[in-house]
């Protein structure tokens, strides 16, 4: 019996969470969406002050359950920088998976939301708000005033939006090297090697050419060509230099690549082995993919990265970009 109510549970939580979901899509664009929210409603009713006494306060978001490892970091990475924007604590929600929480040691040292709950915190969820708009911005942190003084933890309505994720980098670089699962990591890499990684996206976008969502992710075989050739051009080693392919399919998808010599297929390697070898990776070239663009903020090498992209780069020497053709914008 204690197994089908769990299961009735799960059941009943997925569907709230469809529903709101569903809710909250129509209702945003409207003047009415904020009047959703329990905490604005507090805002409203309640004189706002200044001193919002952040040391009670607390922030969050929660990782999306339904989505892959790249979407539920950008979502974790939004809710630790507003944190800090709003000057408040910073309350950790675990990855879906716990293997990847584990992996990647991102709430180690942080308290969780559970444990506020259960010493006397109240939650309250927060409109979605435009990063960019200030004033959508000030909305927020006047709701979050407006509970001066109280024990709350306030969390991120699903997938607020924080572009430039580069913003939390060292602290979660920090986090993920520091992480008792290094101790774990096997790579295949050879330290008398440059070893370079590329990530090609390709899985998710050939099962639906036809989804315009999928399509602007879409890079060419001859951009990742010419991209890998121009960053050899620019790399100064006296080191062997190894490619490592990772993507879906089979070499012979790849034809453009049967030249390099040193070239390793790393097709049937799972995704956290992936994402590790990225993020050790000396050079690193990735996709218009969250899956390569998180292990490139924990990098530490050189990173070659498309132009157009929807997050943010640092314009520091490390992160190199390339426009459509493949050709690196070196400054």
């Amino acid at each position: 019996m204690e197994k089908i109510n769990s299961k009735i549970d799960i059941f009943i939580l997925k569907a709230r969470r469809k529903l709101w979901s569903k809710v909250v899509a129509y209702a945003t664009p409207t003047r009415f969406y904020c009047l959703l929210y329990r905490s604005y409603w507090h805002y409203i009713f309640h004189i706002s002050r200044k001193d919002i006494n952040s040391n009670k306060i607390y922030f969050s978001a929660r990782p999306n359950p339904g989505a892959g490892i790249g979407h539920q970091m950008a979502n974790w990475i939004a809710g630790y920088w507003f944190a800090k924007k709003f000057e408040l604590k910073f309350a950790n929600i675990a990855f879906s998976d716990q293997a990847w929480e584990d992996f990647l040691g991102f709430g180690q040292d942080e308290i969780t939301v559970d444990a506020l709950i259960r010493n006397g915190y109240k939650k309250r969820r927060l409109p979605l708000f435009g990063e960019n708009k200030t004033e959508e911005v000030e909305r927020t942190k006047k709701i979050i005033a407006s509970y001066a003084g109280q024990k709350v933890v306030f969390i991120c309505e699903q997938d607020q939006s924080y572009s430039d994720q580069f913003g939390v980098m060292d602290d979660i670089q920090r986090k993920f090297f520091k992480s008792h699962a290094r101790k774990k990591d096997q790579l295949i890499y050879s330290p008398d090697h440059f070893n370079i990684a590329i990530h090609v996206r390709r899985g998710d976008i050939l099962s639906d050419p036809h989804n315009p969502n999928l399509q602007m992710r879409f890079i060419s075989n001859d951009y990742f060509l010419n991209t890998l050739n121009n960053a050899i051009k620019q790399v100064h080693t006296t080191k062997p230099v190894h490619m490592y392919f990772f993507s879906q399919g089979k070499p012979e998808d790849y034809p453009e690549f049967d030249s390099f010599k040193n070239l390793h297929w790393c097709m049937d390697m799972g995704a956290k082995e992936s994402f590790l070898h990225m993020v050790f990776a000396d050079l690193l070239i990735t996709s218009k993919s969250s899956f390569s663009y998180k292990p490139a903020l924990l990098n530490q090498g050189i990173k070659v990265c498309p132009k157009e992209f929807w997050h943010g780069y640092p314009d520091t020497k490390d992160w190199i970009l390339a426009d459509n053709e493949g050709n690196l914008i070196v400054k």
